[in-house]
């Protein structure tokens, strides 16, 4: 198994990649703690993973709180005795056309998408530190950190940071043996994309692949698995498309 024995947090983890993630990574051996605000969904997300035979816990988790993001850190610790997997992955999408925009429009997206990656590299790198675990941490980023799209600029600015962010903290933590990784999905079938649905930019999202279609969260959960694990340990400060061309092909 890719995971074996291995502990991991999931921020994000009571649906959509996240909670495919939660899943993946118990098949792959590993104790997952779901962090989110979303409880009925992180317990639903623990129940899959636990009737599959895994092991899973979840916290209650506000990412746009580093005290709680903290707390979920030293749950996972307390839990599984270690933390060797962070995956800030935790985001919402706001849909409006940057003349229609409020300030509140920008921030709200900015503080989960952005400042919640920041205090999960964070709070895992100084307790990875501490217990001189060699850990990986990972952020969802985005091919919205690439490449524009209209009506959503505070995701952009919010996923164009976690690129950069993922570069600087890979760059500072190799001394401590720390990994930092980011993945960026293209358009994925998930809770987000589909509140969009009545709008047509699911089916849009979907013709933008090269094999003209949404990606679905197991995808990219197989992808997060593996850069997880120690089969990745040469990838490091690296964005990784995880796209199906999204970005390549216009």
């Amino acid at each position: 198994m890719l995971l074996e024995a291995k502990v991991a947090i999931i921020t994000g983890g009571a649906s959509g990649i996240g909670r495919a993630t939660a899943v993946k990574f118990a098949r792959e051996g590993a104790s997952v703690v779901v962090a989110d605000r979303d409880v009925h969904g992180g317990e639903e997300t623990v129940r899959l993973v636990t009737t599959a035979g895994g092991n899973a816990t979840f916290v209650e988790t506000d990412v746009t709180q580093y005290t709680q993001v903290a707390t979920a850190v030293d749950h996972a610790v307390n839990a599984y005795g270690t933390l060797d997997i962070m995956f800030n992955n935790a985001g919402i999408g706001r849909y409006k056309p940057l003349l229609e925009h409020e300030p509140e429009d920008f921030d709200v997206v900015v503080r989960v998408n952005q400042y919640g990656v920041y205090y999960g590299i964070l709070a895992a790198a100084r307790k990875m530190k501490a217990l001189g675990v060699r850990g990986t941490i990972i952020n969802t980023a985005s091919v919205f950190s690439l490449v524009a799209s209209p009506g959503v600029i505070g995701y952009h600015a919010a996923k164009g940071a976690v690129k950069m962010m993922t570069q600087a903290a890979a760059l500072e933590l190799g001394a401590y043996g720390i990994q930092v990784i980011a993945i960026a999905p293209g358009g994925v079938d998930t809770p987000i994309i589909q509140g969009y649905k009545d709008m047509g930019l699911a089916d849009r999202m979907g013709r933008q692949h090269m094999r003209g279609k949404l990606q679905t969260p197991e995808q990219i959960a197989n992808v997060v698995a593996l850069l997880a694990s120690p089969d990745a340990d040469a990838i490091n400060g690296s964005v990784v498309m995880v796209d199906d061309g999204f970005a390549e092909w216009k």
